[in-house]
């Protein structure tokens, strides 16, 4: 188990004094004398150092008694980098944390996932991160009401429940002590200047999801749009919408991030935008984290570009595709699976399979999104289909199935709880999985940002089209780590082309045709 290092106050303090953005979310500030702790980048003045203590989580400041400042609103950051690169027990709580796990299963259900007794967890927690897992819900669910108070036009009591709160008082009493508002006072801020609520009805909410910058959002959204499966997902420049099978029930995204983010002053937050249609709003935490994961939302692209860009090779791509994410998943297993499917075929042939096995196998759902028609099959219903029906090589069938019945246990979790060295052992160990396939969920299901795929055909096609030998691109990569699954990014960047506009397939486009 690795532990995560102290913070250093002194770089701490002097972050804070700095105002520098690309700390935010890494650590918080909070200040004995307001009772109020904030990013490092408040523009508040900064205290005296003796006034100050610091924080890795808002739920360890809250636990601490400070609330959150009204001013930088600390905890609206995106989370720390630091959970996907080191991948340690901490870090993989927090992904489930925020994926609503102890909200939906308690804090059992939290420690099953990791693998440590609740009692353990709980005290290596509070040890590395200064709040148990009760208390880093808590302070989830405070941030997720906040900002549906703020942005939304839900009621208050559908915002209590869309939280993840048990009642309205818990709600209630929740927001009062850790922001010394109501719901009511908090919404009045939005009238008072924040804008307009985005408009709202039951089961629909567009959200702004907090990113750092630059942000490559063109790129990435043209990765997405490459692999599109018709059915499960749709894309058009701009935009990418897909179904969720969510824990209370079918859902649909659609990101659409300004492209404006890509050229932004480094260390900024901003924003890409989000709409969601949830059957349940209780699937409100679950859906936003999910996308948060897609998005790869959490990173930070400051040292990532700054150590690839002084690669020779490199140095061109990242200029032109500055703060490039790695796309990440909505769900584990269909990742998985969708790698198996892929296995040796083109691209544009694995979404025909893929599509033709969600159409056979897929549950089929009526969701206002244009195009999105069906959830991707559990694994516990591909485990059970016959390899000779599926429409792919024998081998790679039964490959499929093994892979699904395995999913479908106890034993193989692909949510970020995993240990990732774990998960590869386990994946190698089934029939018709390799390294190329354990290694690629690695990177898109356990945001493993250290992967290189040298045997992967578009890697050599990115090297020949860049006028360099294979091996002498391989003997770059140790290089490249710990950020070596971003520079296979940029390689493979260079093969996909912009998205064309997608078809209109409005109920009144339909009519005219």
């Amino acid at each position: 188990m690795t532990s995560t290092p102290a913070l250093d106050e002194a770089a701490c303090y002097a972050a804070a004094s700095s105002r520098d953005r690309r700390f935010d979310g890494v650590f918080y500030v909070a200040v004995r004398t307001t009772g109020i702790y904030c990013r490092p980048s408040c523009p508040a003045r900064t205290p005296a150092r003796h006034n100050v203590t610091f924080h890795r989580t808002a739920a360890s400041a809250q636990g601490a008694g400070y609330r959150a400042c009204k001013r930088c609103l600390p905890d609206a950051t995106p989370g720390s980098p630091e959970w996907d690169v080191a991948a340690d027990v901490a870090g993989r709580a927090m992904r489930l944390v925020a994926d609503g796990v102890v909200d939906r299963e308690g804090v059992d259900g939290l420690a099953r996932r990791i693998g440590y007794t609740p009692r353990h967890l709980t005290r290596l927690l509070v040890r590395e991160l200064g709040a148990g897992p009760l208390a880093l819900a808590r302070a989830r669910r405070a941030q997720t009401a906040r900002t549906l108070v703020e942005t939304t036009e839900l009621g208050f009591t559908d915002v209590a429940f869309a939280a993840g709160f048990s009642s309205v008082r818990q709600f209630n009493d929740t927001l009062r002590e850790v922001y010394r508002a109501s719901p009511t006072e908090l919404r009045a801020r939005r009238a008072a200047g924040r804008g307009p609520a985005s408009s709202t009805t039951a089961g629909e909410l567009c959200l702004r999801l907090a990113v750092r910058t630059p942000y490559a959002a063109g790129a990435l959204v043209d990765f997405l749009g490459y692999h599109v499966v018709p059915g499960l997902e749709a894309a058009g420049p701009g935009w990418y919408a897909r179904t969720l099978d969510l824990p209370h029930g079918p859902g649909t995204v659609r990101v659409e991030p300004p492209s404006s983010l890509e050229r932004e002053q480094a260390g900024r937050t901003a924003f890409v935008i989000a709409r969601f249609r949830l059957a349940s709003l209780l699937d409100t935490s679950a859906a936003v984290e999910r996308t948060r994961r897609l998005l790869d939302a959490d990173a930070d692209p400051g040292p990532v570009d700054a150590l690839l860009g002084r690669d020779a090779l490199l140095a061109p791509l990242v200029a032109a595709r500055p703060g490039l994410r790695v796309p990440g998943q909505v769900d584990g297993d269909e990742t998985a699976i969708r790698t198996v499917i892929g296995q040796q075929v083109s691209v544009a042939g694995a979404r025909t399979v893929t599509a033709r096995i969600v159409a056979a196998h897929g549950r089929a759902v009526r969701l206002a999104e244009p195009g999105l028609t069906h959830l991707f099959p559990r694994a516990c219903v591909l485990a059970e289909v016959d390899p000779a029906t599926l429409p792919m090589p024998r081998a790679r069938g039964r490959a499929l199935v093994g892979l699904a019945a395995a999913l479908a246990g106890d034993d193989l979790w692909l949510d970020r709880g995993a240990d990732r060295a774990e998960v590869r052992a386990r994946l190698l160990a089934l029939p018709g999985i390799g390294p190329w396939t354990a290694d690629y969920v690695a990177m898109r299901a356990l945001a493993d940002p250290d992967v290189f795929l040298p045997t992967d055909v578009g890697v050599r096609t990115a090297a020949r089209n860049l006028g360099r030998d294979l091996e002498a691109v391989l003997a770059r990569t140790p290089a490249w780590s710990p950020w070596r699954s971003t520079a296979l990014l940029h390689l493979w960047q260079t093969l996909i082309p912009p998205l064309a506009p997608a078809p209109d397939l409005s109920p009144d486009a339909q009519t005219k045709d």
